[in-house]
């Protein structure tokens, strides 16, 4: 679990049994924000349990998978658009393929973001037509909210073999 009020973060109950997943994860997410650009920063988690026999273990979060969508590229990655602020988007992109067991005790945990800095460079949540030419004056603060309900269902896509 996080500490920072900007992530979001789902838990599936604790595991009874082992849960295998193999192929793409991808991730469904509406969201809308304040600002005309924004990143939408989606991970997937193997936490391990409190308790673990391993000392050193308990409570580690163990990152499967991750990827990050600038939606300025919603329309297309050749046609970069500034966003209407307060409008809801569908961000649906890959987070690639995993080969992974979560183990009988684990948690399944997603966490959505909208900075992944320093890792990906930042986004100045202003549309500019291009973020590397930014002035300090571009970057504003931004309120991103993520959806869930009727027409709006965020989700993250498992390929799941089971149970085990």
């Amino acid at each position: 679990m996080t500490a920072r009020n900007d992530v979001a973060v789902w838990k599936l109950p604790v595991l009874t049994k082992d849960l295998t997943i193999t192929g793409e994860v991808v991730a469904d997410i509406f969201a809308s924000t304040t600002g005309t650009d924004n990143d939408m920063v989606v991970k997937l988690i193997d936490e391990y349990p409190a308790n673990d026999a391993d000392p050193t273990m308990r409570g580690y979060q163990l990152m499967t998978n991750a990827e990050i969508f600038r939606g300025r590229y919603l329309a297309g990655y050749d046609r970069p658009t500034a966003l209407a602020p307060g409008s809801i988007h569908e961000y649906k992109f890959s987070l690639h393929d995993v080969d992974h067991v979560f183990k009988a005790g684990h948690t399944v945990m997603v966490e959505v973001q909208s900075t992944w800095f320093p890792l990906y460079d930042r986004n100045p949540q202003t549309f500019v037509p291009n973020i590397m030419k930014a002035k300090p004056s571009d970057y504003k603060t931004a309120t991103i909210a993520v959806y869930s309900g009727p027409g709006h269902a965020s989700a993250i896509e498992i390929p799941g073999i089971g149970a085990q």
